[in-house]
């Protein structure tokens, strides 16, 4: 009697890449009160006041400043919705995504 002896089964495991990540971008604007902006920083990002204090002066500064970093869809919804906050507000406040490098 002989026996078959059969190959050990290999399973192959797809590369799972890591999500993009995109940044959540402060663009400055001379019409939004900084108070205001710095609240917004806090609600949606939820940063401490010196870290939104931090953010919304080196916008004031440089033009934009870097929020934070997220994946592509967590980082387009944060954006909009700190967005809107100041259209509801009546100011216009930008924040605006881009992938990062």
């Amino acid at each position: 009697m002989s026996e078959t002896v059969t190959p050990p089964v290999t399973k192959l495991r797809p590369k799972t890449e890591r999500p993009k990540l995109h940044k959540v971008i402060l663009v400055n604007d001379d019409f939004t009160p900084r108070e205001f902006v710095t609240a917004v920083l806090k609600a949606e990002f939820r940063i401490t006041g010196d870290q939104a204090y931090q953010i919304m002066i080196t916008a004031h500064r440089k033009g934009v400043c870097v929020v934070a970093v997220f994946t592509k869809d967590v980082a387009e919804t944060k954006a909009t919705r700190a967005t809107d906050a100041g259209k509801r507000a009546g100011y216009p406040l930008l924040f605006t995504t881009e992938p990062e490098e």
